[in-house]
């Protein structure tokens, strides 16, 4: 037998379940641009914009630069 309560837990997690993947998904799209953009710009203005950010900010930025464009 379902219940009432089992339909209203099944409701909350699903609704829990797609708002941690929106956000997840954002932040990915929101780092993902953010990535691509530090790429197209000039090596001085690169690293002068990531000695901006937080290290370990800086860190995954240039972990992923290296990773997905080569550059150092």
């Amino acid at each position: 037998m379902i219940t009432g309560t089992d339909i209203t837990v099944w409701v909350i997690s699903a609704l829990l379940a797609i708002g941690i993947g929106c956000s997840r998904y954002s932040k990915w799209k929101t780092r993902n641009k953010f990535v691509r953009e530090l790429a197209a710009m000039d090596p001085e203005r690169r690293e002068k914009m990531l000695s901006r950010l937080s290290p370990q900010l800086a860190m995954e930025a240039r972990e992923e630069l290296m990773k997905r464009f080569h550059i150092s």
